[in-house]
Formats: structure tokens, sequence, C-alpha cells
């Protein structure tokens, strides 16, 4: 079976909707623009741009460099006329830009007021002694600079060329294809990453390797964090903010480089206003009390907008405790609410003040997160203008949704997401391995919900998240750009741009069957118990653990003829994106599994197989530039509650799982028949399952269907099998997903055109089943029923709850 599904995602790796077609090529086209013919453009802006703009200059300057070998000037004038022209400009701050569009030369109506937009074209005669020019114009600073790296992308340079050492194929010649292109503005407003949990690599990089003399993340680390952002058109940062990490703000230069690279700033939704409040909270947690301490506490926010008013922010309002943690203060629900909205009022006219505008002027946003979601619920007054943030459960499935009243709200919603988490029940902060299918379910479905107007990802170190840090950022950027049926393209598209056509197919199947296996059981949940309980066996029987075994081992030997072939130029980014998650997992279960077997020679080969990759990212590779980036799991003694226990051969006697009752297993994307209800339908999520993928109902926003008569007419699908008569139980295998309108998550069923019935599964947000399902990637839901004759028989599933995934359905007898 896994090699069939290879297959399949080979294919759909390289299939026609592999990539965006290309705009820029080594072959001319007819009326194309030559970019570099051998010369080196050069690159004109104006003097009164904003500093963004000469940033981008530059880069695309040295981009240009890696790609051909010639080094652009930039210019505010051409020196002579020989060499192409890059025009760059913002609408209403160059010159030379604006006089074009006020001649009628350039287009810029769907720029004029637009968010983060821009047009890439070319102009006739633009300026004196030029004969034309390929024209950047952007509605806005950030538009500008995104259309520069734009460019740079479309000419071979990967966004994480520097974060993940990709480096870029010569070209001999560069033509931008004939026509304007038009992009923006973004499908969601603000689109971010947050810095979280570095004190596993990222710090301890920054400080041992990047910037000793800051004592970890600071300038150097934040300009490189920027300049990623703008490649990938992200323009929000919460900044990291563990204990031991200098805030970002204890060093005033953090905030200019922040302004000068148009980055947006935030703070997390453990810390309104700006504040870090594990490093700048000086008098202790207790003392962090609205209730008996409101002037310190207001002081203490007020100082931060004193210096930072004057930038463009974006304010986390409201207040949690230090670090992560409940409000101190109110002893009850009510009590916390009713001083909630005291907090948010005073905290708006603090920022009325500050920043000289009204408060419903300032970006605000309230993050619903853990605690505060429930008092949220409880009828919480948030002003209108304040952007409501709902979280995922940490685990990737989003908690809840705006509903119709609620998408009325001025200030919008939007989605806090993790891509990494340290908390309950078990962390996962080594590798990632949240499918992109799932984001995209996930995601999507926010969109559709109406929660558009910020979507930040908690990225932990930024490495090894850059697959999902880039897909979510693309989606947020373009929700139209993945759909369900383009999404499985994606590992080929990317694989392609980072390491070449040849071996892009190989890449994207490995990858997808790496995120496959991984959501079925992450390695840091190959420990199956929580904290503070007994070690214990997984429950798989020999045959399931002996399965996956085998299954990393064909992905290992794949891996190792595909990196033979690797160019050597490609190698250390192929290492860090593909081979260490891959052969780093591939050993974490061999080392589990083999262990929880008994067969120490091979689990402690496998443990030094690890120790073995990380001695190697942390020295020779990339001669020594990632050195303190990938510590081994757990890295240090904090957070003992939330981590797995440092792997060591089981004391516990290898056991065999009882055998299972005869099962008739069926994939759910295998029905056998369906049938829609008008526009909505059962339909399959490829990559999100453990099989092919999984099936639901879309689109999203389908109505919810009460269970009754009329139940027979919701959508439908089939599943035709052989079985003797007698009692069975139905087993549905969900993906832990929340149900869209709350509560329960809901589906029907009949047998053999019999009266449908309800199957409904609490999800129980936070208890013991809910974090059995989130650690092992699906929940289960039965029902008992009698086939009343052997033979050939049709289960008949009904979609009444959009929002349900349905990964695979087992019928086992009950007798």
């Amino acid at each position: 079976m896994l090699r069939a599904v290879s297959c399949l995602l080979l294919a759909l790796a390289s299939g026609p909707a592999l990539a965006q077609t290309p705009w820029v090529s080594q072959d001319r086209s007819p009326a194309a623009f030559a970019l570099f013919q051998g010369t080196a453009p050069t690159i004109v802006i104006s003097e009164g741009d904003d500093k963004v703009v000469a940033i981008a200059a530059k880069d695309l300057a040295r981009d240009l460099q890696q790609v051909t070998g010639k080094r652009a000037d930039v210019l505010h004038r051409p020196r002579h006329a020989r060499s192409p022209v890059i025009l760059i400009g913002t609408l209403g701050k160059s010159g030379v830009i604006d006089a074009l569009a006020k001649s009628g030369r350039l287009d810029v109506k769907a720029l004029r007021g637009a968010w983060e937009s821009f047009v890439v074209t070319t102009v006739k005669q633009p300026m004196p002694g030029v004969a034309e020019a390929l024209v950047i114009v952007g509605s806005d600073r950030r538009g500008t600079a995104f259309g520069v790296y734009e460019l740079s992308q479309a000419i071979g340079v990967s966004p994480w060329y520097w974060w993940s050492d990709v480096v870029p194929e010569k070209k001999r010649a560069l033509y931008v294809k004939a026509g304007t292109r038009r992009f923006g503005p973004p499908s969601v407003k603000y689109r971010g990453i947050f810095i979280n949990d570095e004190d596993w690599g990222l710090q301890a990089w920054a400080a041992r390797t990047l910037e000793p003399e800051n004592g970890g993340i600071g300038p150097k680390t934040y300009a490189r964090v920027f300049e990623l952002m703008l490649r990938l058109k992200a323009n929000i940062l919460w900044p990291a903010m563990h204990p031991g990490t200098p805030a970002f703000n204890s060093t005033a230069r953090n905030a200019l480089l922040a302004d000068d690279y148009a980055i947006v700033m935030g703070s997390s939704h453990a810390e309104p206003m700006l504040r870090n409040n594990v490093s700048e909270w000086k008098d202790g947690a207790q003392a962090y009390n609205y209730l008996s301490n409101p002037d310190g506490v207001r002081r203490y926010w007020e100082e931060r907008l004193a210096t930072n008013a004057r930038f463009e922010n974006f304010y986390t309002v409201g207040m949690r405790g230090i670090h992560d943690s409940r409000m101190v203060g109110p002893s009850t629900d009510p009590e916390r609410v009713a001083l909630l909205e005291k907090i948010i009022a005073d905290q708006r006219d603090m920022l009325a003040q500050h920043t000289g505008t009204g408060a419903d002027r300032v970006p605000q946003l309230f993050c619903a997160y853990k605690e505060v979601l429930g008092l949220y619920r409880m009828g919480l007054m948030v002003p209108d203008d304040v952007t409501i943030m709902l979280p995922d459960d940490n685990f990737g499935y989003i908690r809840g949704f705006p509903n119709e009243e609620e998408r009325k709200r001025a200030g919008g919603f939007g989605i806090y997401y993790h891509l990494s988490y340290l908390g309950a029940p078990l962390s996962y902060l080594w590798l990632s391995t949240i499918p992109p299918a799932l984001i995209w379910a996930e995601m999507s479905k926010a969109y559709e919900q109406g929660a558009r107007q910020i979507w930040i990802a908690n990225v932990g170190d930024i490495k090894p998240a850059e697959i999902n840090t880039e897909f979510f950022l693309q989606m947020a950027w373009d929700s139209k750009r993945w759909t369900r049926e383009s999404m499985p393209s994606f590992l080929g598209e990317w694989a392609r741009r980072e390491f070449g056509p040849q071996q892009a197919g190989e890449i994207a199947s490995i990858m997808a069957e790496f995120y496959r296996l991984n959501h079925e059981r992450k390695p840091e949940h190959l420990q199956w118990w929580l904290p503070k309980q007994a070690p214990k066996h997984s429950g798989w029987p020999a045959a399931r653990s002996s399965a996956r075994l085998e299954a990393f081992a064909r992905l290992s030997s794949h891996l190792e003829a595909l990196g033979a072939d690797m160019a050597p130029a490609r190698r250390s980014a192929f290492f860090q994106l593909v081979a260490y998650p891959v052969r780093a997992a591939a050993l974490a279960n061999q080392r589990f599994f083999e262990g929880e077997r008994g067969n120490r020679t091979a689990a402690m080969a496998a443990d030094a197989g690890i120790e073995q990759l990380n001695e190697y990212w942390n020295g020779q590779l990339a001669g020594g530039k990632w050195r303190h980036m990938m510590p081994g799991e757990p890295n240090d003694s904090q957070w003992r509650s939330m981590r797995s226990a440092k792997w060591s051969m089981p004391a516990y006697a290898p056991t065999v799982p009882a055998a299972q009752p005869a099962i008739i297993r069926i994939e759910a994307e295998h029905f056998s028949s369906a049938r829609d209800a008008g526009a909505a339908g059962w339909r399959k999520i490829a990559g999100l399952g453990q099989g092919e993928g999984s099936v639901s109902v879309f689109p999203t926003t389908a109505a919810r269907l009460g269970v009754n008569a009329a139940v027979t007419s919701a959508p439908r699908v089939d599943y035709r099998f052989e079985a003797p008569a007698g009692r069975v139980m139905l087993r549905f295998h969900l993906v832990p997903t929340h149900a869209i309108s709350g509560g329960a998550l809901r589906l029907a069923i009949g047998m053999d055109d019999s009266p449908a019935v309800l199957v409904e599964m609490e999800v129980k947000d936070g208890g013991p089943e809910w974090a059995q399902g989130v650690l092992d990637g699906g929940r289960t839901v039965s029902t008992d029923l009698l086939l009343a004759a052997s033979g050939g028989h049709t289960l008949q599933v009904y979609g009444i709850d959009p929002g349900v995934a349905i990964d695979r359905i087992e019928i086992i007898r009950a007798d």
C-alpha cells in the first residue's frame, strides 16, 4: 500500500498543476524584456522612497549576482543607456513613478488606496536616455518590497536562500515575458509568525554562533528574519519571548530595524501592549495584578507606548499572567470577564493618548487563547473594532470559528496557529511534522468562515519548519492559490524551486510520505505515556510496528539514493530540508519500536545515529553556520511536565498485544459511490490521514442539518462490503478536528438503506480522550448495527455537519 501511495504522490507532484507559469525565462519569447544578456541591469529607486525599498533593491542586486555572476548597481538615475533598467518605486514616493502614472503610461488604478499590492510591467522611455524599463510599482512600501522580492524569486532565488542555504541555479540570460502582472491585495490583511520556545535552538545559535556580542537573538538575527518575512510576503512578527532570550525592545535598534524593513510588530497572546513580561516585569508575578496594582501595571504598559507608539504596531490587548498563565487577581470567571473589559477600555485610552488618534483607528487584537477562550464564550464584550483572534488546540486543529453574527464585527477575526508547541499533553519542538494538507484544511476553513484579518503561525525556531511556514503564508497571501484539487502539488512545486525539476517529483514523494507517517504519530509522541506516568507499551501489534519501520526504511533507502545523485551545491539545503527530518524521524521510530521489542542493539544503534545527525548539523553543516541550532530532545531540563523524557532502553518487558477481532478496514476516500446535495458533497482531502487522505463535506459553509427524515437528502457516500449476518460494530476514525459550529462532531449513517441514525462524538476539548486523539492523529467513534443477512452490504454515510473529516472506517464482528 505504501508503495502505491508513494507512486500516487509522485504523480501528483510531477503533474501538470505543479507550478505557476514562469514569467522569467532563459529563453527569449516574443516582446520579452531582456533583463540580462551578459550586462548587469541598473536598478533605479527614488531618493524619497521608504527605506525598505532601498533594502529590497540592494537584495535584488545581490540576488542577480548569485544568478548571473554580475552585480547590478542601485542608483537614483541610470549612468548609461547600455544596461537594462529596473525602475522601482512606491506610489506617492517616487517622482518618476508618479509622473508615469499621471501621464497615463503606467496603469495604477488598481493600486491607488490598495493594501500591499504591486504591479510588474514594462514601460517604453520611462525617463530620459532609457528606451524601456522593467517597472515594479507598489501601492505602499510593503507592496513595493514584495514586488522586488517577487522578481528575485522569479529569477530563481529561493526565499530560503540564506536560512536553508538554497543555492540558485546559474542563468546565462534572463528574459521577462511580455505583459503586465498584478499582485494583491492579500487575502489576509496581516500575515506573520511567532518565534517561540526559541531556547530550543534559535537563542543558543544566536548567542553562540551568529551574534554572541548581543547575548542571543538581536539585530543580526532579526534583520535576517525580517528579510525572510518580506520574501514570503509576511508583514507582522511576534518576537521571541522566552526567559534567557534578550527581550526585543531591550535593544532599541530592533524596533528601528523593524521599521526600516516595514515589519509590523506585535506581541504574543500572553503579552499585551508590546511588553515582554518574563524579562521586563521586575516586581514578581503576583504584583502583575490589575486589581491590587493597577497603577504599576499601567505605568509598565505606558513605558512601552512612550517609546514605540510612533512605529507601525498591532497591539495585543487584554491581560494574562506572566508567561502564558492565568490572569492573577480575580477569583471567579465573572470577575475575570468584568476586569478584562475594564483593562481593555483602559488600554484603549492609553493607545489613543500615545498614538494621537482614536482608539478605533489603532490595530488591536484580543487573543482568545486557552482559558481566555472560555471567557470570550461566556460573553466578554470586546470593542467592535478589535480583532478577535481564535486559536487552534495547539496541535493544528482550530478550536472555533466566527458565526454569522460575529462576522459582522468591524475588527474581524484572526487565527493563532501552531506549527510547533511547548505544552500539555506533550510538546513537539524537534521536527516539523504538521502535514500541509492539515494546514490547508484548517486554514481554508478559517478563511471561508470569515477569519481574514490576521493569521499568526507559531513557528518555534523557524528551522526546521521551513516548508510549513511557507505554505501557511502562501495561503494567507492568496487564498485561491491552493485549492483542494491543487494543494497536493505544493510539495512538488516547492521541491522544483529548491532542487530543480529532475529530482522534484522524488523529493515531493518522500516528503509526502514523511508527513503521512508522522501525522499518525509524531517522533516526539512515540513515548505514549504522559509525563509523571509510568512507561508503558505502545499498544501496537507487532505487525503494525513492523509495517511502520519498513515504511521508514524504504524512505531512508530512497533518500540515500537521491542524496548520492544530488549536486554538491545543493547538498547542504537537501540535508536541512529533506535528509535530516526524514532520517531523524526514521531513526526515532527505529529506536523506540526496536527498544520496545527488546532489541537493544538496533535501538542503541538508532540512538547513536540521531546523535551523529545532530553532530553534523551542529558542526560541519554549511561550514559551521548552524552550530548550536539542533539539539537532541529534550535539550534541557525545563518544562519537564510537558515534554517527553530522554530516551533510554525500556525497563518494561516486551509484550504482545491481544489479537484483534476480524476487521474489515475501508479507507474513507475509497467510497463506492457519492451523491451530492446541491453544491455540497463529500470530497477527498489528499494527504490528510493514514491512507491516501480523508473525506469531508465541502463547502465548509454548508448548512448544519438536523437529524430527521430530511437527512436522507444530505450529501452521502456509500461503502460496499461483504460480511456474514450478525451484529457488527462500526468504528469511524476521524481526523481530530473541532466542530465548525461548536459542540459535537456529528454524522448520520444507514445500512442497506435502513433509516439513518446519528453518530456523535463529543470533542471534550482538553480532556484525556482529546489528548490521546491529538497525539495519535485521530479520534474514534463507534456504533453497533445488525446485518440482517449474509453477503453484500452498503453503508451510507450522510454529511450533516461540515468540518467532520473521516479517515477510515472499520467493521468489526461484535459476536
